[in-house]
């Protein structure tokens, strides 16, 4: 009993520091967190694999509210159900609250600051790496799971669609989960359909070669 107690606070202590580290650190908006997170919970704590995140990050950017503390919920509650995701958005979200009634009474000055506009200048270009190392890295995964002509040809829809179209990304996104559900049935059908067809096709040249 003892022991399973120690797991159980081992997996609150897991949430609480992992979330915490990615409130303190996260700069820049819900989006320019999301690897910090990815980092959490598939590297650091291996609370799932990348294929599972990549999931659950497409299903939470077509839902409202801010990527991030839907991420540190889902987490939360994944591993230790509703007063996980409880700890997990608390421990998200309290860096930033005490840091904003802290930093209030100096806010002013702050943004004036040449110091900080400095620090500013130099964080963009860090989290536009990561970021772009994780769409990487998701789109490698996803080429490679579809194949070269499909994958990159998806891509191109989506930026038409977002870019082009202006369509709204909650949008795309559900298409595309929609899409995703019958991809592989549609794919194995295509496939038996083409196998089919050349098998006739032989068959028939061997007939009329026989003849």
């Amino acid at each position: 009993m003892p022991h399973n107690n120690e797991r159980i606070q081992g997996k609150y202590a897991e949430l609480t520091w992992g979330m915490m580290k990615t409130g303190i650190l996260g700069y820049g908006g819900g989006p320019s967190v999301i690897p910090l997170i990815r980092y959490e919970a598939v590297t650091v704590y291996r609370w799932m694999d990348d294929e599972e995140f990549a999931e659950i990050l497409a299903i939470a950017n077509a839902l409202p509210g801010p990527i991030a503390t839907k991420m540190a919920a889902y987490l939360g509650y994944h591993q230790k159900g509703v007063w996980g995701a409880c700890i997990a958005v608390l421990a998200h979200i309290l860096p930033s609250v005490a840091a904003m009634i802290l930093l209030m009474s100096v806010v002013n000055w702050l943004s004036g600051s040449a110091v900080v506009q400095g620090m500013i200048a130099v964080v963009v270009p860090v989290i536009a790496v990561m970021i772009g190392m994780m769409t990487y890295e998701f789109g490698e995964r996803a080429v490679k799971g579809l194949g070269k002509p499909l994958g990159l040809g998806l891509f191109a829809i989506v930026f038409i669609l977002l870019q082009l179209l202006e369509i709204h990304a909650a949008i795309v996104i559900i298409a595309f989960l929609t899409y995703g559900a019958f991809h592989f049935k549609a794919a194995g059908s295509i496939r038996r359909f083409w196998l089919k067809k050349r098998r006739l096709k032989q068959e028939s040249r061997e007939t009329t070669w026989n003849g």
